[in-house]
């Protein structure tokens, strides 16, 4: 049911194109991160787009003006057909951009990814050292590998772009981390503090740290980043702070259906990647065209503009800014995607902010507590949801 005052076929023409289309290629993945952003109940979506079927996404978005293509999943190197992939989004004049955990990555995949035409490689890792980064990830070997293709990356002449994301098990080793990515020569490094949705919601009581741990991560970060200014390096650092900790909520996806689509797996269409775990019925690029769904779906359509908004947003001077914040936060928090996001300090439900901060501070949980991303668990989500 679309929101009250929101009519598709007329928004259609004061609606620009996507520009931003994320590619998540599979659901499959060799790791086990509890803090992954893929729908609990994966393991029931098993049905993924052909190559042909793929192939026709990126001509459809393209035409429609979109110009940065991620690919991610998931694991997308578990895909036979990424080379090919790759290669249609260059022949089409995407900027291309692999979201990759390094398994899975060989010096020969790297060396032909670029020959196909990728244009970045973003790698991502779970810690500075390997027993952590091991233990987070349900993997033996994925630090060791993760360092080799890491330097295969920077060998083969792309941007060094790191990710990490940040939580309390990891947070106190910022400075670490920091000196690993220096030793990788890193151009880029995403210290992306864990926002809480799919398996890091679940987990958010064993996940979210302190304040005052979240205090002294930036510090160190700032630190660093005066070390490098002073050193003349140009490894560019950015910190993300978790929303938990704002008053104010993010401009999520740059409003809802404005900048970024993003296809799942089995071509379902959403506006951004955690949006199906919202009870809102979206298009499949199998049954309608990209353009259909984009300007006239009443998924697309339901939270456009701000007719749809409640108040304290209705009225609130900064909605051109944030645009009500994020919905599926909303719906985790509140259990209404239709009211405002929790977040903000002007939301009737910022007590369960403010809560959640309070449970971080006491938090005791470890690792071992945590339920793991993985197929087996998936099932339990998928049998009892």
């Amino acid at each position: 049911m679309m929101a009250a005052g929101v009519d598709a076929p007329d928004q259609a023409a004061d609606i620009g194109p996507p520009l931003w289309l994320l590619a998540e290629l599979t659901y499959r993945c060799p790791l086990q991160c509890p803090y992954c952003s893929n729908p609990l109940d994966y393991a029931s979506q098993d049905q993924e787009l052909t190559t042909e079927q793929w192939v026709s996404v990126l001509r459809q978005g393209r035409a429609m003006g979109a110009a940065q293509l991620g690919f991610s999943g998931g694991e997308p190197l578990v895909r036979q057909d990424l080379a090919q992939l790759i290669a249609e989004a260059r022949q089409l004049g995407y900027y291309s951009n692999l979201i990759t955990s390094g398994l899975g990555l060989t010096e020969a995949k790297v060396n032909a990814f670029r020959d196909a035409g990728l244009d970045h490689i973003q790698v991502s890792f779970q810690a500075s050292d390997p027993e952590l980064n091991n233990a987070v990830a349900g993997s033996r070997k994925a630090f060791e590998q993760k360092l080799a293709m890491a330097r295969a990356v920077k060998a083969a002449g792309y941007p060094m772009v790191l990710n990490f994301v940040i939580h309390r098990h990891n947070i106190h080793q910022m400075t670490d981390i920091l000196d690993l990515c220096r030793r990788l020569e890193a151009d880029y490094v995403e210290l992306a503090t864990c926002q809480y949705y799919g398996w890091a919601f679940q987990n958010r009581e064993g996940l979210m740290p302190s304040r005052a741990q979240l205090e002294t991560a930036e510090a160190a970060v700032n630190r660093y980043r005066d070390q490098l200014a002073d050193a003349g390096e140009a490894m560019k650092l950015i910190f993300v702070t978790p929303d938990y900790y704002e008053e104010r909520p993010k401009a999520c996806m740059n409003g809802w259906g404005s900048m970024f689509l993003t296809v799942a797996p089995d071509g379902t269409a959403l506006p951004c990647h955690s949006a199906r775990l919202l009870p809102i019925e979206f298009a499949n690029v199998r049954e309608q065209s990209l353009q259909s769904i984009w300007y006239h779906s009443p998924g697309f359509n339901h939270y456009r503009g701000d007719g749809w908004m409640p108040e304290p947003c209705r009225s609130c001077d900064e909605k051109g800014k944030d645009f009500g914040g994020c919905r599926c936060q909303a719906y985790l928090l509140t259990g209404n995607a239709d009211n405002p996001d929790p977040v903000c300090s002007k939301s009737p439900s910022h007590d369960r902010i403010l809560a959640a901060r309070r449970a971080a501070d006491h938090a005791t949980a470890g690792l071992e507590e945590l339920t793991y991303r993985n197929r087996h668990n998936s099932r339990l989500f998928y049998r009892t949801g």
